[in-house]
């Protein structure tokens, strides 16, 4: 079963992260919702497999969205972003971009981050 939200008419958070399937997916979610993260990962990196716990209680616990992107399977997507390594955290709201992070941040820095622009 798929997390989506691209049925939904109402743009509210998903409480677990999604998976990105393209330019066209992300490019729809950063759209329709207020605040997105996105998480630019891949499934041999240390720091991203720490990050992933954290990343799914963000997702449950604040209104941002979520939106993983495996980098392995997205090459073009991640370097039409200016990923340079993972993880890589992009934040979003109201479709601009607002904050880029390199490295596995802690859950608190992430969320207050997150928060500042969900009020």
């Amino acid at each position: 079963m798929t997390t989506d939200t691209h049925s939904g008419s109402d743009a509210q958070s998903p409480a677990k992260p999604l998976e990105v399937d393209g330019s066209d997916h992300l490019e729809d979610l950063i759209d329709r919702h207020d605040v997105v993260l996105v998480d630019f990962f891949a499934t041999w990196c240390g720091p991203c497999k720490m990050l992933e716990p954290v990343l799914d209680g963000l997702a449950g616990e604040t209104d941002a969205t979520i939106a993983k992107v495996d980098v392995d399977q997205h090459p073009q997507l991640a370097e039409s972003y200016g990923v340079r390594g993972v993880p890589t955290l992009v934040l979003y709201a109201d479709g601009e971009q607002v904050d880029q992070q390199t490295g596995a941040l802690p859950a608190d820095q992430l969320r207050t981050l997150i928060e500042t622009h969900t009020e």
